[in-house]
């Protein structure tokens, strides 16, 4: 029996419009009454999680900063902290390289350089992170860092961000987050190591777990339970790592799903 659901967010829970699917509510009522425990696992900050499900506060487990950051009733389950040092470097990296914005996430905020603030990309910014905060350095951060995330507008951070962080390949986990954005996080820190966590804490196998994803953030997640679905908009190595296959985000493959396991008895 399935006893927890993970989802990822962009491009899988969310539709095409960023939006959550009409029936969400109804599905997320009735796997509480048959005791199951949904998780949105997501790139996006908490205080940004919070702000799509403020009625799920005190519901949902909350895997926020690519499994970084864990939450549950507003308290810390765990987390995985970047060392001071290695984060100012790493942040600090792309200062002058042009279409290229970091941001520094912490545990309470994140933080933007005053002197590269993207202005025209705010909206797009705030779109996955609530909590942030304008400063002149790094070195003004007292925040625990626990990921560092970069970002481009013209939608190829694969060819314009990704290269840049080759001599930290071996070192910190680099991955493609979407065509905008790269995050780096400390090496074996992930969505995958988030759900192995959680089913220790909970008491749970592999076998009653779901995931759904779609992107290279969530590949770790794929292999981190049974019920492993990658979206049918997925990135391919994606789709190569899941064991199965669910809608597209578009169709509100992640609610077709979970009503199916419904359907079928394994919830």
């Amino acid at each position: 029996m399935i006893k927890l659901i993970l989802s990822d967010m962009d491009g899988t829970l969310l539709d095409e419009n960023n939006q959550l699917p009409a029936e969400f509510d109804e599905v997320m009522a009735e796997l509480h009454k048959r005791g199951v425990q949904f998780a949105p696992a997501s790139g996006r900050q908490y205080y940004s999680l919070l702000k799509s499900f403020p009625q799920y506060e005190d519901r949902f487990i909350f895997v926020s900063d690519n499994g970084t950051i864990v939450r549950q009733h507003g308290k810390e389950l765990f987390s995985d902290v970047i060392e001071h040092d290695v984060a100012r470097e790493i942040f600090n990296s792309v200062n002058d390289v042009e279409g290229v914005y970091n941001v520094l996430c912490g545990k309470e905020t994140v933080y933007l350089l005053k002197d590269k603030q993207p202005e025209a990309q705010m909206a797009e910014l705030k779109k996955y992170f609530r909590a942030v905060e304008i400063v002149d350095s790094f070195d003004d951060i007292a925040d625990e860092p626990i990921k560092i995330s970069f970002f481009t507008p013209d939608a190829d951070a694969e060819e314009k961000i990704y290269p840049l962080f080759a001599p930290y390949y071996d070192s910190m986990q680099v991955v493609l987050a979407s065509a905008y954005w790269v995050d780096v996080t400390n090496k074996g820190a992930n969505k995958g190591m988030a759900v192995k966590a959680l089913q220790k804490r909970l008491g749970l196998k592999p076998e009653e777990c779901a995931v759904f994803g779609d992107y290279m953030n969530d590949l770790e997640m794929m292999g981190a339970a049974y019920y492993s679905y990658a979206m049918e908009n997925a990135y391919p190595p994606v789709k190569e790592a899941a064991r199965f296959v669910a809608p597209s985000n578009a169709e509100h493959g992640v609610m077709k799903t979970i009503r199916g396991f419904m359907e079928q008895g394994l919830c």
